[in-house]
């Protein structure tokens, strides 16, 4: 049964991931550790990462926002619970949500993420309840590596930091994995690869919770996030993560089509719909060009998936929207498609011949809006002359953020 389950499940197979819709509720806000790598932001409506979400919902306003989903987007299949905080630590919300919409949607797949603190405690009950799916953020097994990566634990009324907090996670997620895979839950384990901290470390992770029941991880690249502890550290390289996911492949099954999705997603996974399920979506003011002709100072180029909100990662960009700005006013003038820069017949033909293609298409802009952009990326086009600015809401308020940025540059160079 579970097997049929998951052929339905987008993130657990990557054959569903183009017929079948996810739909993430945002019904869980509480946090009972604290990584190094995360800073939630629920104000944020446009950024594209775990643990980030525009609203918070009670139990009824999420059953009754699947209702909704469900009947605009048929082929939903899965309901998860990812956060933004941790699902176990909103244990009573996620289990009435969960009991509401099995109310009305019996054969509706369930599953939710969590780091798996609390896991011991809460595994016999998402059994009992027909959770059939559970995601567990492993990000290794030794407490030394994880005293780096957690700040603090709070578990059972006590706060713990160190080895010591890391020693109590790291055994709950494995006894909990255990608990849940022996009694018939697919467990996937995600792992955040970070260099230097944990990346030389994967193999045994991967080794480890294999023996413990897991079907496959999942080895993500880590997105630096403004304001967390590690957010001077270099994104990691998807080149590197792809190694790490080939040399680990022999020992246990990868998810290779993460999109490392907000806990609030809606549909496809390459086809996220939430900004139109989205309850404040009304507030967000469309972008209407200002009227011509006005003297344009800069030229920027905005990475955007719906046109109205700066809500794309730079490397995930096709194509630009360029705007010719001069300080509150601007106008479109007009969109580049990535491919008329490629060298290829179709598409580039590898990574460097992309990398310089997005160079040449952005070759006459002074700056790139973008939700989100590696470090790399930044310096290649720093070494062109073209400022990267990184914000987060609608396209009409960040042209006005980057020209101010542009300003401030201009007058430090002077």
């Amino acid at each position: 049964m579970t097997s049929v389950l998951t052929d339905k499940h987008p993130c657990f197979s990557a054959n569903a991931q183009h017929q079948y819709a996810r739909m993430h509720l945002p019904v869980a806000p509480r946090c009972n550790i604290s990584c190094n790598y995360c800073s939630r932001k629920f104000d944020c409506v446009n950024e594209s990462r775990p643990g980030v979400t525009s609203e918070v919902l009670s139990a009824v306003e999420a059953k009754e926002k699947f209702e909704r989903v469900k009947a605009e987007i048929p082929n939903l299949s899965v309901v998860g619970i990812a956060g933004p905080g941790d699902a176990l630590a909103n244990w009573d919300e996620t289990r009435e949500t969960i009991e509401l919409i099995k109310q009305v949607d019996p054969g509706m797949i369930f599953c939710l993420s969590t780091n798996g603190l609390l896991l011991p405690e809460y595994a016999p009950a998402l059994i009992k309840l027909g959770v059939k799916h559970v995601t567990v953020t492993v990000n290794c097994i030794d407490p030394a590596v994880g005293a780096q990566i957690y700040g603090t634990v709070n578990y059972q009324g006590k706060r713990y930091v160190g080895i010591e907090g890391s020693e109590i996670l790291l055994h709950n997620q494995q006894e909990g994995i255990m608990y849940l895979a022996g009694h018939g839950a697919t467990v996937k384990v995600n792992i955040v690869m970070i260099k230097l901290v944990n990346d030389w470390h994967i193999p045994d992770v991967v080794s480890k919770v294999k023996q413990l029941g897991a079907c496959m991880t999942n080895i993500m690249p880590f997105i630096p996030a403004p304001g967390s502890v590690f957010s001077g550290l270099p994104a990691t390289n998807m080149r590197d993560v792809n190694e790490l996911r080939a040399s680990c492949a022999g020992e246990l099954k990868q998810m290779t089509h993460c999109r490392q999705c907000r806990a609030d997603a809606i549909g496809l996974l390459g086809q996220d719909r939430a900004n139109e399920f989205r309850s404040c979506a009304s507030q967000v003011e469309p972008v209407t060009p200002k009227p011509a002709p006005f003297i344009a100072h800069y030229k920027v180029a905005v990475t955007t998936k719906s046109d109205k909100l700066v809500d794309l990662h730079f490397g995930q960009a096709e194509e630009f929207k360029i705007y010719q700005v001069n300080g509150s006013r601007y106008a479109l003038v007009e969109t580049r498609q990535l491919e008329k820069y490629c060298t290829g017949n179709v598409e580039c033909a590898s990574e460097d011949e992309r990398r310089e293609a997005l160079l040449t298409a952005l070759s006459d802009c002074d700056a790139v809006l973008t939700m989100r952009i590696g470090y790399q990326a930044q310096k290649r086009l720093l070494k062109r002359g073209i400022m990267s600015v990184e914000y987060c809401y609608t396209v009409e308020s960040g042209l006005c953020y980057a020209a101010e940025q542009l300003d401030l540059k201009a007058a430090a160079a002077v």
